[in-house]
């Protein structure tokens, strides 16, 4: 039996593989331990993984306040996080 393929993507820069099927906060997760700042400065993760408390908005592709908890991550994607 074979791996499952491999999708590889930048987060902030950074080279990260991930399973397919796996969503872009997964990748993220990989990289780092924060997807973005509160207005007062305080670091900010995901609560729920299923796109409610808007906690992992990340910019995808040049396209901001994207849910990563909620899209699946693609080959050669270029998320930013502000974490």
């Amino acid at each position: 039996m074979s791996d499952p393929a491999i999708i590889r993507l930048q987060i902030d820069g950074q080279a990260v593989e991930v399973r397919s099927g796996s969503n872009v906060a997964a990748a993220i997760a990989q990289a780092t331990l924060y997807f973005h700042r509160s207005p007062s400065g305080q670091p900010r993760a995901p609560l729920c993984g299923m796109g409610v408390c808007f906690e992992c908005r990340v910019d995808i592709d040049g396209v901001g306040q994207l849910r990563a908890c909620m899209i699946p991550a693609r080959e050669g994607m270029r998320v930013r996080t502000d974490g």
